[in-house]
C-alpha cells in the first residue's frame, strides 16, 4: 500500500500554514512584509507608469537558483531594451548566504531574488526582513492564497527519484525507497550532497518528517518491524543512515545526477534524486530520465520556487517589472517570459495555465509537498546527522 499523501489533498498544506500564522511566535515571525509598504508610490501606478519608472532605474539585478534565468533575461531585454538586466545563476544555498551577508553589511545586493529554499526563506529571510513580498495586481486573482504567502510562488519544482526508462521500459526498477539500501543498489544511488544544497537537504528532512510512513513501508518491504540503530531517532533517520552505508554516490550538481542516471546506452544504470522537469532535456542531452512516481512511500518532494524583492533594492521599479514579467503574459501558456518554466515536470501556480503536456497531472503526482516551517524546525538536526554518517 502506497501511503504517499496525494497532492490533490496536499496542495492545501501551504494554505493551512498561512492561515495558522500567528498561532505561535515562530509563525508570526514568518509573516511577509509587502514591498509596497516601503514604496507606497508604486501602489497606484499603471503598468505604463511602472515601465517608465523602471526605465529611469535603468537596470535590475536578479539572483536566481536556476540557470533558466538566462533565457528569462534574453526575453526581458527584448521586451524592455531600455532596462539592463544583470542575472546571477547561483545555487539556492549560496544565494541565501549572499542575501543574508549583504543585508547584514548594508551592502549593495540584488533587486530580485528567485529562490527555492523555502524553510530558510520562511524562517530567516523573512524574520530578518531581507526579502519583501510583491504580488503583481494583474495575477493576484489567478493565484490561490497559498501561492501568495509569504512570497509569490512562480511555480512548483521538485526533487524526486529518477530512473533510466530506456533501461527500464516497464517502469521504475524499485517499488520502495528502502530497496535503495539493499546490496543490489550499493554504489548505484546518485544525488547531490545534501549538506551543500538546500533542496536536497529539504528532501532528506522530509523523509525524516515522514518517519511513520517510512516505518510502515519498511515492514511492507522487509516483512518485519524496523529495528533502529543505537542513537537513531526514527525510521527516516535510519533510511538516511542505511543509504549512506550502502555507498550512495554524492556529486556536485543535479546535471551530474542526470548524466549518470539518464545517459542512453547503459545496461545497468544507477538511480538517483534529481529534478522531474529535467526530462525536458532528454532529447537534447541524450538522456532517458523518468520519475519513479509509484515508489513507496513517495518519490520525493515538490516545493515552491519563489520571487521576492530585497529590502535594499536599488531599482525598486525595475524589480517589480521583472517579477511581473516572470509571471508570464496573458496567453494560455504564459508566453516567452514564462516559457523556461512552462515545461513538463514543473507546475504553474497561475490558475489559468494548464499543466504542461507529457507530465503527470498534479493530482496524480505522488511527491510530498514541502512543509517549510515543519522542515525548518528539524533541518539543522538532519544536516548534523548526515555529517555523522557520511
Amino acid at each position: 500500500m502506497n501511503t504517499t499523501l496525494k497532492l490533490s489533498c496536499a496542495t492545501l498544506t501551504l494554505l493551512a500554514l498561512a492561515a495558522c500564522a500567528g498561532a505561535s511566535e515562530a509563525d508570526a515571525d514568518s509573516e511577509s512584509i509587502d514591498a509596497d509598504q516601503a514604496h507606497p508610490e508604486f501602489d497606484e501606478m499603471t503598468h505604463e507608469q511602472l515601465v517608465a519608472a523602471a526605465e529611469e532605474d535603468g537596470e535590475v539585478v536578479v539572483y536566481s537558483f536556476t540557470s533558466r534565468i538566462a533565457t528569462v533575461a534574453e526575453e526581458f531585454r527584448a521586451q524592455y531594451p531600455g532596462i539592463d538586466i544583470v542575472e546571477h545563476d547561483v545555487s539556492s544555498t549560496e544565494l541565501i548566504e549572499r542575501l543574508r551577508s549583504e543585508h547584514q553589511a548594508g551592502a549593495d545586493t540584488a533587486d530580485v531574488a528567485y529562490v527555492s529554499d523555502a524553510p530558510v526563506v520562511w524562517n530567516e529571510l523573512l524574520q530578518q526582513e531581507v526579502l519583501l513580498r510583491y504580488i503583481p495586481e494583474r495575477v493576484e486573482d489567478l493565484l490561490d492564497e497559498q501561492y501568495k504567502e509569504p512570497l509569490l510562488t512562480n511555480r512548483l519544482s521538485t526533487k524526486v527519484l529518477m530512473y533510466n526508462e530506456e533501461a527500464h521500459p516497464d517502469g521504475a526498477p524499485v517499488d520502495y525507497l528502502w530497496e535503495l539500501t539493499e546490496p543490489q543498489w550499493q554504489s548505484q544511488v546518485v544525488m547531490v550532497d545534501p549538506t551543500g544544497r538546500g533542496d536536497y537537504l529539504d528532501l532528506m528532512t522530509e523523509i525524516v518528517l515522514r518517519a511513520d510512513e517510512m516505518e510502515t513501508t519498511y515492514q511492507e518491504y522487509f516483512g518485519e518491524p524496523i529495528e533502529l540503530d543505537e542513537g537513531v531517532e526514527n525510521a527516516g533517520y535510519q533510511f538516511i543512515a542505511d543509504l549512506y552505508a550502502n555507498d550512495a554516490i554524492l556529486v556536485s550538481s543535479t546535471d551530474d545526477v542526470n548524466e549518470a542516471v539518464g545517459a542512453v546506452g547503459q545496461q545497468d544504470p544507477p538511480i538517483g534524486f534529481a529534478t522531474y522537469s529535467d526530462r525536458r532535456d532528454n532529447e537534447d542531452e541524450g538522456w532517458a530520465l523518468q520519475v519513479a512516481n509509484d515508489v513507496a512511500p513517495g518519490p520525493g518532494i515538490i516545493f515552491p520556487a519563489m520571487l521576492g524583492i530585497t529590502a535594499e533594492a536599488q531599482n525598486p521599479a525595475a524589480a517589480r517589472l521583472l517579477i511581473d514579467f516572470m509571471m508570464g503574459d496573458d496567453s494560455s501558456d504564459g508566453g516567452p517570459a514564462y516559457a523556461p518554466f512552462y515545461v513538463p515536470g514543473d507546475y504553474p501556480t497561475r490558475s489559468d495555465l494548464a499543466t504542461p503536456e507529457e507530465a503527470l497531472p498534479l493530482e496524480e503526482f505522488n511527491a510530498w509537498l514541502l512543509a517549510p516551517e515543519e522542515s525548518a524546525a528539524v533541518r539543522g538536526e538532519v544536516n548534523d546527522f548526515i555529517l555523522t554518517v557520511e
